[in-house]
């Protein structure tokens, strides 16, 4: 089943985000090799494709696992998380209706 990472960003946390950016890309390749990764990214602060010095509230993934607890564990070993990027995680199941 997929479920959706949902995760805040801490105040001020661009450096942290951008020193645990490689380690974070791995993880996500990683799923994304294995065919579990439906969508990954972040949401920008402002309304642009490239925020510069704004920086990012958060990140949403979804991604497939065989358990609620299994997405939750993935999750709460992050790099983001470690580095103190998130402020908050939130992960719940999510069914995937489209596109088919």
């Amino acid at each position: 089943m997929y479920y959706s990472i949902y995760c805040d960003d801490s105040e001020n946390s661009l450096e942290k985000r951008q020193s645990a950016r490689p380690e974070h890309v791995v993880r996500l390749q990683d799923l994304q090799s294995q065919g579990r990764l439906l969508l990954a990214g972040p949401n920008p602060m402002i309304d642009s494709e490239d925020p510069g010095p704004a920086g990012f509230s958060g990140s949403i993934i979804i991604a497939e696992f065989d358990s609620l607890e299994d997405a939750e564990i993935w999750a709460k070993d992050d790099p983001f998380v470690h580095a103190g990027v998130y402020e908050k995680v939130t992960v719940k199941p999510f069914k995937k209706t489209m596109p088919a």
